[in-house]
């Protein structure tokens, strides 16, 4: 079977078994601080299983794109280097989410263990003789028992002697450190020969990191919640969440003895092939790794940038910069490829996975016009990373190490990530001083996601309510009680997170600003200073707790906030679908910020928008605004709503039911859970104030609606105004014109006198040639306007002094230290000198600054002028 037959008969077995399958989550999560990625097919469907929210079928089935790089789950190291590890991959799975109130509805231990031996004995027929099973062993320090019942039912199916008891390491199953948890029940294959699996039982490489004796799937038993504490929860319900690794079961089912042999990676593996005119040899070799981690890489930074993911510096966006760059480094390195190469992949991945996960195939385009761009960018300084870490790595010796600093001036300096630091250093036999790098990373006020971390206590339970709703499209106040709260503590500060029964605040989400207002309980007030959503939890954020949390309050939204949110909100809508009408369908929303105050919205365009159309965009929408158009709010199937023209964005999830916000009929349908005004006219004027790039094919728009439009329109009136009298003219333009042309003129005129005057200057320095230790040196404290003018000076002293020549000139310029040293390359040599090295190791430290360049000239620059003679003095020592 091909993979996509053996991942459609997954999903139709248990469709069989009255699940409803349904799609993959985006990779990228979107509303849950404790994640970055979706990294397993649990992530999605956590609020079930804490009970915060109720599902729509008791039973489904899916298969979920997943990511783990970093945090507990980290394979990064072993992609491409072993035979099943992956950073993306398929997590397969079948759930079943338990209702208290309704036990029939799903199912547990049972049936999850009879039917994961159905499918892979009678559908996919595996051989039995080479299936094992773990059950949990039980904890004595958890207090948790023996799981008796799994291991009964496994004896159904499977001889006694085969079902091992497995430790909580391999057999109770945590996302995380805090959360939904259980104990599980794996299945692995043995997969060696037949003359291997004479010579050792199988059973004692169970979990012993055999590559061929591996975990298929994994059959979890979800029963607790993991407290901050450490403690235990008994769920409300028990649920069951599978989760079998599709990338594994293809080569078990395709008989082969490596994931990257079967068809989900060879179709990518010979692309590659054919645009490094290089042959896969299936081997240890550091070129065979490099198709491998190639081929693996591609499909992560391809899936998340289309799920809305951008490469960037920070959080998320660093993690995919990081495996794009890995990739980047091994085909540099060991295919000899010198040009973009992963963006080739692009179209071809589209393709493989476009029934499965078909947002990358309606981005290709985009998808790989960003990896191209980032490729380029980073193969710009990739060889001269690679010079100044072999220099690194000639300079360790003995130490066997490569230090923090230098790590961090690698990753700084060179763009390179850590773990590629320590890939090159391992390469070499060396280690790399981690705790010394995020010492510098500290330093420099780096961005690591630990800088923006809530460190957030157990919830405290109030009032028991079934859920929470969310009643804030119809009403801006609500008596309400509190269900519960927890302190949380970021930034060095302390605030509150409270969750209502019934709440009118929007929480954060699809680009809209959270609102704020206040919760009010008899004469006490509490402010609620922002609204985020964890998951499908409404959290409200507040610096104070009531005296009595039990009691009924009144929850109240800012009118005033909300109001011009929603100005801003529906005003997005309008620009883009002006967007769309001006530029062409391929543009699409990529981000967006909507507060009171502004709106910000993000797209796929690649050239500047110009002015022109700029205006045709503002003509457009104030038009609409004009028309007073009605927004009309319709809950529709999700299928209803995309056949009727509806705008989804890649990225998001949706449910089965939708909110679609229309507006003029069919000039906006979008699908949004957002708020706005009932109709445009509302919104009053809109006005564009900035346009710029944020990323490789993204283009961000600023803009003011209502009252800030109209204060921005005034201010710029005034400014118009004020410049039209400074240059008293009535044509302000023609006049600014004018000075530039006047400016640019006298620049020439000043730019020639200089060159005359340097040019003097040269030819006098060069008679003030001293004779040291056989040299022509010569040592000035000059005049200068500027670092670059010391720098001409040095390259006009060049024909006039000749050969055998060392220069160091000074300047204090506007009370800054400027040094320029000059080097003839044939004296160089002799002396085994470097004007670069002179200036970091001599100079920079004398005048408290920095600098560098190339062997025979080099500059610096410094706070001190003090020692500007000194340095002239410490030059001419090193003849």
């Amino acid at each position: 079977m091909t993979s996509s037959e053996i991942r459609q008969q997954f999903l139709d077995f248990f469709k069989s078994k009255e699940h409803h399958i349904v799609p993959s989550a985006p990779i990228v999560v979107k509303n849950d601080p404790t994640l970055l990625f979706t990294n397993a097919g649990m992530n999605q469907f956590k609020d079930y299983f804490l009970g915060n929210r109720k599902p729509a079928y008791p039973r489904v089935a899916d298969t979920q794109k997943c990511l783990r790089v970093s945090g507990k789950h980290n394979d990064l190291e072993e992609v491409g280097v072993d035979t099943y590890h992956h950073t993306m991959f398929e997590m397969l799975g079948n759930w079943s989410f338990g209702d208290p109130g309704n036990p029939q509805a799903g199912y547990f231990k049972k049936e999850a263990i009879a039917w994961s031996w159905e499918l892979l004995t009678k559908v996919f027929k595996i051989d039995k003789d080479r299936l094992y099973v773990s059950v949990f062993e039980g904890d004595e320090k958890e207090g948790l028992p023996f799981d008796e019942e799994a291991y009964n039912e496994w004896k159904n199916w499977i001889a006694e002697d085969r079902i091992i008891r497995g430790k909580k390491k391999d057999n109770f199953w945590e996302m995380g450190d805090t959360g939904p948890c259980g104990p599980c029940s794996e299945i692995h294959v043995d997969c060696r020969t037949e003359e291997e699996r004479k010579s050792m039982e199988g059973k004692t490489l169970v979990n012993a990191d055999h590559p061929q004796v591996i975990e298929i799937w994994n059959n979890v038993f979800m029963e607790f919640n993991r407290l901050k504490d450490g403690t235990l929860q008994k769920l409300p319900a028990r649920h069951v969440d599978t989760g079998m690794g599709f990338e594994r079961l293809v080569r078990v089912l395709q008989s082969k003895t490596s994931n990257y042999d079967t068809d989900v990676f060879t179709g990518t593996i010979k692309a590659i092939g054919k645009i490094v005119d290089k042959e896969y040899d299936n081997d240890d070799s550091k070129t065979s790794v490099a198709f491998r981690v190639i081929s693996d890489h591609i499909r992560a930074i391809c899936f998340t940038i289309a799920d809305g993911q951008l490469p960037s510096n920070t959080g998320a966006g660093y993690v995919v910069r990081r495996i794009l760059r890995r990739a980047v480094r091994y085909y540099y390195s060991y295919l000899d490829y010198k040009q973009p190469l992963l963006y080739q992949l692009v179209l071809f991945i589209a393709g493989q996975f476009q029934h499965v996960f078909p947002e990358l195939k309606n981005q290709q385009d985009f998808v790989a016009k960003v990896i191209k761009e980032e490729e380029e960018a980073f193969l710009r300084t990739l060889e001269k990373g690679l010079k100044r870490i072999d220099d690194i790595i000639s300079k360790a010796g003995s130490a066997e190490i490569i230090g923090g600093k230098e790590a961090f001036e690698l990753y700084d300096t060179y763009g390179f990530p850590i773990d590629l630091t320590r890939l090159i250093a391992t390469e070499n036999n060396l280690a790399v001083d981690e705790t010394g790098f995020e010492a510098e990373m500290q330093q420099q006020k780096n961005r690591s996601r630990q800088a923006t971390a809530i460190d957030a206590g157990d919830w405290t339970v109030v009032n028991e309510a079934e859920r929470s709703s969310f009643v804030g499209y119809d009403r801006l106040s609500v008596q309400t009680r509190i269900i519960k709260y927890r302190k949380v503590k970021a930034k060095n500060k302390e605030q509150y997170q409270v969750v209502l029964e019934a709440t009118p605040f929007y929480a954060e989400s699809g680009g809209q600003a959270g609102d704020r207002g206040v919760l009010k309980a008899g004469d006490e007030s509490i402010y609620v200073t922002d609204t985020k959503k964890e998951n499908d939890l409404i959290i409200h954020f507040t610096d104070k707790l009531f005296t009595d949390m039990s009691a009924e309050i009144r929850a109240e939204v800012s009118a005033d906030k909300r109001l011009h949110t929603a100005y801003n909100h529906t005003a997005t809508h309008l620009l883009h679908a002006a967007l769309k009408q001006v530029l062409g369908n391929h543009v699409n929303q990529k981000g967006s910020l909507v507060n009171e105050e502004v709106l910000r919205f993000d797209v796929s365009h690649f050239a500047k928008i110009s002015d022109q159309e700029l205006d045709a965009i503002t003509d457009i929408v104030n038009k609409k605004i004009r028309e007073n158009l009605s927004v009309v709010i319709e809950e529709k199937s999700k299928e209803s709503a995309l056949e009727s023209g509806a705008m989804a964005l890649f990225g998001e999830k949706y449910g089965d039911i939708v909110r679609v916000v229309t507006i003029g009929g069919i000039f906006s349908i979008e699908l949004c859970g957002g708020t706005h005004v009932h109709h445009t006219g509302e919104i009053g004027t809109f006005v564009i104030t900035s346009e710029t790039a944020v990323a490789a094919g993204v283009r961000r728009i600023e803009a003011l609606t209502g009252a800030a439009a109209v204060r921005f329109c005034t201010q710029k009136m005034h400014e118009s105004k004020a410049i039209t009298e400074i240059l008293k003219t009535k044509d302000p333009v023609k006049s600014v014109e004018k000075l530039i042309e006047d400016k640019a003129a006298l620049e020439k005129k000043i730019e020639a006198y200089e060159a005359r005057e340097m040019a003097a200057v040269s030819k006098e320095l060069a008679s003030k040639v001293e004779i040291v230790n056989g040299v022509n040196f010569v040592g000035q404290q000059i005049e200068a306007s500027s670092a670059e003018a010391l720098k001409k000076i040095c390259f006009d002293m060049k024909p006039l002094l000749k050969e055998n020549y060392l220069v160091v000139l000074t300047a204090n310029i506007a009370g800054k230290a400027a040094v320029a040293v000059l080097l003839d390359e044939k004296l160089a040599e002799e002396k085994s000198l470097d004007a670069g090295k002179i200036i970091k190791q001599q100079i920079a430290p004398l005048i408290k600054g920095g600098g560098g360049g190339q062997k025979a000239l080099a500059t610096a620059g410094g706070h001190d002028v003090t020692n500007l003679a000194k340095v002239i003095e410490t030059v001419k020592a090193l003849l």
